[in-house]
């Protein structure tokens, strides 16, 4: 008598022959297959839906403890509001790409090689790589010593030594070769509603002041670069090279007075990290 040798606990599996029988079952099989292999990629809904704003996470955060801003990885500054956090909007392109910006990078390039803030700080460094050089962009809304003589009103918590400035400042280094650089700055107030319109201040090319309407913030753009007035933009290019430096900054407020060169931008900037 044959002993039954199938493991206890597991059942027995039938031995299949293949024969006449089995020809239409691979067939089947061969036809499905050929079907898969010609039928085209399945492509995910969410490629074909790829949206054209960056993921939130993505966007870095600025903030002087009364106004903050966001800047998306192209250097475009996509949010802020003025003169709270709970006002109306200046740039507001996170949310409508015709609702305004303030873009300040390479002329060719949108993806930068890294971002970080400065150790302990709300200074965010870009650096930027493009076929003929290196760019090092720092930004930070600026934050300077107590400049009040009179008490602020809607100032909330106990006064330090330290005040907002109400200025937006952007300051570029090249590090490397040289780099075509790009000022394009479109405020549109109170959620893309309203479009300011620019006018030159002083007898130089170098600020603009753009206004709304009578309860609007002015706001006043300054760089060491040539400023071009078109539409409701104002832009800025110039070719920077090994060594050379910008700025651009843009203000809500004439006290403290904003930068005007490079040498005070960038004390403005170290102070803020400070």
């Amino acid at each position: 008598m044959e002993t039954d040798r199938t493991p206890q606990g597991s059942p027995a599996t039938p031995l299949r022959l293949t024969g006449e029988g089995d020809r239409g079952s691979e067939a089947e099989v061969v036809a499905e297959e050929t079907s898969r292999a010609l039928a085209p990629p399945v492509i995910a809904e969410s490629a074909l839906r790829r949206s054209a704003f960056p993921p939130i996470a993505d966007y870095a955060f600025l903030s002087d403890r009364e106004v903050s801003c966001l800047i998306a990885p192209n250097g475009s500054v996509e949010w802020m509001c003025l003169p709270r956090p709970d006002g109306p909007s200046v740039f507001a392109a996170m949310l409508d790409r015709a609702a305004g910006r303030f873009r300040l990078g390479p002329a060719d390039v949108m993806v930068p090689v890294g971002r970080r803030y400065l150790p302990g700080t709300l200074v965010l460094e870009t650096t930027w790589q493009t076929r003929t050089g290196w760019l090092i962009v720092r930004d930070a809304l600026v934050v300077g010593r107590w400049y009040s003589d009179k008490r602020l009103e809607g100032y909330q918590r106990a006064p330090t030594d330290y005040e907002a400035e109400h200025c937006l400042l952007r300051t570029v280094r090249c590090v490397n070769g040289k780099v075509d650089l790009l000022v394009d700055c479109e405020p549109v107030l109170d959620y893309g509603r309203k479009e300011a319109k620019w006018e030159y201040a002083g007898s130089g090319y170098s600020t603009a002041v753009a206004r709304g309407g009578p309860n609007d913030p002015v706001l006043t753009l300054g760089t060491n670069l040539r400023l071009g007035l078109e539409g409701r933009g104002a832009q800025g290019f110039s070719t920077l090279r090994e060594g050379d430096t910008a700025f651009a900054a843009i203000s809500w407020s004439d006290v403290p007075a904003p930068p005007t060169t490079f040498d005070e931008a960038a004390d403005k900037m170290w102070g803020t990290g400070d």
